[in-house]
């Protein structure tokens, strides 16, 4: 995947002689690879320099860029530098939201060049994703949820939280995911209370709720999914809150289109919760963008007044959080388009009794 042009159409917008990409989310964004560059794109071209660890993928993999490899003897600073002064590029845009103090301060010294903060191109291009990406989220969503069927037969009363996130990982990569999206969220019984629980020796047992929060991705592309299964017969209020997290998840899917602002969403589903009582206990956004990293930009939250654009892909995961006693959360991946959106999760949502 090549979104190189797609950068050096920005750059006339922003000012800029070109795009400086050093992150290893900007990489995979830009150039469908990932290899601890640097990548400079102008507008009429690009040049990538990377180690001998990665040359030889690296040209096989990058066509929309000349590859150059790095010695001891001239590393990223030195092509990068002698690449400004011979397309004389004076004002160079860097990922102002990606970069350290430190490295800034580096760059800026040794590039013969003005430094100008740009994450706000990357980031734009980035929320709307093209079908390219979008085949590879859905890829990567389908190893989720092949991963989720699976564990389902695996957890037993007397296993540890800790075992069930091993072996999520275990059934994501087997399945084809190149990596996890993020560590595993599972928490069991009082510990579901917490949003991002970490996994521990806390052992799962019979009136429990488990709630399990994973992820993998395909090709750099994230997927990202919860459920929470009931390990026996469920309580009333288990299955009063359950059903109100689930309701309020359809509100929020209903109301989920490309134009209209995060805020919009987010208070769809968040009605629901008040109304029945829990409102109290929703203690995050209703969702996030997610691309090639696993928390993007815009949001489907309380504060956020940008409208969604078309090919954003958020995530639908509100939850309720009672302390020392439970929690449920229920998240699926959404595309949205005008008029609606496409749920690319295929994993049942009713409260499944293991």
């Amino acid at each position: 995947m090549d979104h190189i042009a797609k950068i050096a159409a920005q750059l006339p917008d922003y000012g800029l002689d070109a795009m400086m990409i050093v992150s290893e989310p900007g990489e995979r964004y830009a150039l469908g690879f990932q290899g601890e560059g640097l990548l400079l794109v102008t507008k009429d071209g690009a040049q990538y320099s990377t180690d001998g660890r990665y040359i030889e993928a690296a040209r096989e993999r990058i066509g929309g860029a000349e590859v150059v490899l790095t010695t001891p003897d001239k590393g990223h600073m030195a092509f990068a530098k002698e690449h400004i002064q011979a397309k004389g590029l004076h004002n160079v845009g860097f990922e102002s939201g990606a970069m350290t103090v430190d490295s800034h301060k580096r760059y800026a010294q040794e590039l013969p060049c003005i430094l100008t903060p740009a994450q706000k191109l990357l980031d734009g291009l980035r929320a709307s994703k093209d079908e390219g990406e979008l085949a590879l989220m859905r890829r990567a969503q389908a190893v989720t949820d092949e991963a989720f069927k699976a564990v389902l037969s695996f957890i037993r009363p007397g296993m540890t939280e800790r075992e069930i996130a091993a072996r999520l990982v275990y059934e994501l990569l087997s399945r084809g995911g190149e990596k996890v999206s993020f560590d595993p969220i599972v928490a069991a019984g009082a510990n579901g209370s917490r949003p991002h629980a970490v996994p521990g020796d806390q052992v799962v047992d019979t009136g429990m709720f488990i709630t399990m929060d994973f992820g993998c991705k395909v090709e750099g592309y994230c997927s990202d999914m919860t459920r929470t299964v009931a390990l026996g017969q469920p309580t009333q209020e288990m299955e009063e809150v359950y059903n109100a997290v689930l309701a309020a998840q359809k509100a929020g899917i209903n109301a989920a289109r490309a134009g209209v602002a995060g805020k919009e969403i987010d208070a769809a589903a968040r009605r629901v919760l008040q109304e029945a009582g829990y409102g109290d206990y929703f203690s995050h956004s209703f969702g996030h963008s997610l691309g090639v990293e696993i928390h993007e930009s815009p949001n489907a939250s309380a504060r956020e007044d940008r409208l969604m654009p078309v090919g954003a892909v958020i995530s639908a995961e509100p939850g309720v959080y009672i302390p020392g006693r439970l929690g449920v959360r229920i998240e699926d991946v959404l595309i949205l388009k005008e008029g609606g959106c496409e749920d690319i999760t295929r994993s049942p949502k009713d409260l499944i009794v293991l």
